[in-house]
């Protein structure tokens, strides 16, 4: 009887093993700053980067295919990680709204790059895959001239 008890506790461990769907965890991914906007700006001036800006709502679909399938990326995260400080911003909560109205946010998912001194030197709009995410940041590290 104990061995029955047993052998039935592993099968349903198993198939809840099965059943749960794969976290999708940024640890080798993307990692967002933890901070205010002020301090995103200060860190980015400190280290000499530019902040990447995800400028996204809840409510956004493609916003969170994006963080799903683009950000939670290796490639993509160890490619931002090392060139930009990382933001993630909901739009509509807290600092977001005076965010959106000062970088001219209009739709979501709104991808902007922004010197530590505060201007824009790239911004995008929509979904971008991880080629096309990793294209918009070369893009911004190129030297101008």
């Amino acid at each position: 009887m104990k061995a029955l008890k047993s052998i039935a506790l592993v099968a349903i461990a198993l198939l809840y093993i099965q059943a749960t769907p794969p976290s999708y965890s940024n640890s080798e991914g993307i990692s967002f700053f933890q901070g205010t906007w002020e301090e995103a700006l200060a860190k980015a001036e400190e280290e000499n980067k530019v902040i990447f800006l995800d400028a996204y709502a809840s409510w956004c679909g493609p916003c969170k295919l994006l963080k799903r399938n683009v950000f939670s990326d290796a490639t993509v995260g160890e490619f931002y990680n090392s060139n930009f400080i990382n933001v993630a911003m909901d739009m509509e909560k807290g600092e977001g709204p005076k965010i959106a109205s000062k970088y001219g946010v209009r739709a979501y998912p709104t991808l902007i790059y922004i010197n530590g001194d505060g201007s824009i030197a790239n911004k995008a709009v929509g979904y971008h895959n991880t080629d096309q995410l990793i294209g918009l940041g070369t893009k911004v590290l190129a030297p101008q001239g």
